[in-house]
């Protein structure tokens, strides 16, 4: 459990601007269970999804998502997860694959993990509600942004302790809102033909980018 509790590169809980934000979320709450939900609302609806709001520059640190109040659905993982790490919460990182219009091409869709004594590991997604999309915090039940619906699509079962490679390639690689849009990242599953079965899910060995020429999660 101790890997989803450290401070990293991409998830800087240890800067001082994520440990003052996390004190004061964490302010006046009796458990660890009240905590999770501020950090998770706070992520969710004061830090702008960058291809919502059309907002740059690209962030991909935890410190560089608040400070500028904006990122993909990635960035705000990574957020989520320093502020629930620096409130000693263990957090991770989980991903689905998904299409935009029920079609090929795929994408990978970022979001959170939290380990609650009562529930176990619990998933949620603070990628910004918006019409058609509506992700809540009641636990035990998961009421993530988007359904698995479309053969190809998955939820993909692991709980990463840090990004995705792919994903930092893709956010530092590319300097613009819409240059991302355009080069979502991707990765293929063993079991193409079972992905809308979780269980049976794992991941290439090559995480190689796909280019989409789509909008962004």
């Amino acid at each position: 459990m101790n890997k989803y509790l450290e401070a990293t590169e991409y998830i800087d809980w240890e800067n001082s601007a994520i440990l003052a934000q996390a004190k004061k979320l964490a302010e006046g709450t009796t458990s660890s269970e009240t905590t999770t939900r501020k950090c998770f609302e706070f992520v969710r609806d004061e830090i702008k999804h960058s291809w919502d709001y059309k907002l740059n520059p690209v962030t991909y640190k935890a410190s560089g998502v608040l400070n500028h109040g904006t990122g993909y659905c990635y960035a705000k993982s990574h957020l989520l997860a320093a502020l629930l790490r620096a409130n000693n919460i263990p957090a991770g990182l989980c991903y689905q694959r998904l299409t935009i219009t029920d079609v090929p091409p795929f994408y990978l869709h970022g979001l959170n993990a939290v380990y609650l004594k009562q529930f176990g590991w619990y998933r949620l997604d603070a990628r910004g509600n918006k019409q058609g999309v509506s992700a809540e915090f009641c636990p035990p039940i998961e009421k993530l942004a988007f359904p698995i619906a479309t053969r190809g699509e998955a939820d993909l079962p692991e709980i990463w302790a840090e990004p995705l490679p792919v994903v930092i390639q893709t956010l530092k690689q590319y300097k613009t809102v819409q240059e991302v849009a355009n080069n979502l990242p991707d990765i293929e599953l063993v079991t193409a033909n079972k992905s809308m079965l979780p269980k049976s899910l794992t991941l290439a060995a090559n995480l190689g980018v796909m280019s989409k020429n789509k909008v962004g999660t």
